[in-house]
């Protein structure tokens, strides 16, 4: 493997939703075990790269306790995940990194070595995705910072949304993730009901 994510890779986590299914409101912020779910995140995605920030569309000083850059969209209206991960690509190339992997703010159980594992395909894709169970979690991923200008075509000229059509333009891997008997490591939090069954997980560990 030549990329090592620890020298070579930003993180970022993804923010910039809307919520809706939460009630509104900054989902990332609401409390699993006392904390917040994006520093379940950053705690899990912060030792595998160089560096991490995260995209969000509301105000910085929201996000002032984790001690990390906040990026907006760069392409306006809520456009979808696609936008949060061009501005992670804008940023990880402003700092000189060749990828960015990109981490749902509201999935606190994802593997420990997800990065390591998504890399070891990078030297035939432009995007490697985490699957489990036989499904993609299509951003949780791996992305080659060389394809900004390309996204940022798809979503400010074509008005393109869908994350599955654009990366099919693309050279793609998929890592498959085994689902442990605690439950799938790519379990998202969407309702009230899944917050719920997040801390009954967490209780049982």
């Amino acid at each position: 493997m030549s990329l090592d994510p620890r020298r070579d890779c930003a993180g970022l986590l993804l923010a910039g939703g809307l919520g809706r299914r939460m009630g509104g409101g900054l989902k990332g912020m609401a409390l699993l075990d006392g904390r917040p779910l994006l520093a379940h995140a950053a705690a899990r995605a912060g030792p595998q790269v160089a560096s991490l920030a995260v995209n969000a569309n509301a105000p910085a000083e929201e996000f002032a306790e984790l001690g990390l850059p906040v990026l907006p969209d760069p392409v306006t209206g809520f456009v979808g995940p696609l936008a949060g991960v061009l501005a992670g690509m804008l940023w990880a190339r402003e700092a000189g990194y060749g990828w960015v992997a990109s981490f749902p703010c509201d999935a606190p159980f994802f593997p420990e070595t997800l990065v390591r594992d998504l890399a070891a395909e990078a030297d035939r894709a432009d995007i490697v995705t985490a699957t489990s169970g036989g499904q993609r979690h299509p951003v949780f991923a791996l992305w080659a910072v060389s394809l900004a200008d390309d996204l940022h075509r798809a979503l400010a000229g074509e008005g393109l949304r869908k994350v599955d059509r654009w990366t099919a333009r693309h050279r793609m891997a998929d890592i498959e993730f085994p689902v442990p008997p605690e439950g799938d490591p790519f379990f998202n939090i969407n309702t009230p009901e899944d917050l719920a069954a997040a801390e009954a997980r967490l209780a049982g560990r």
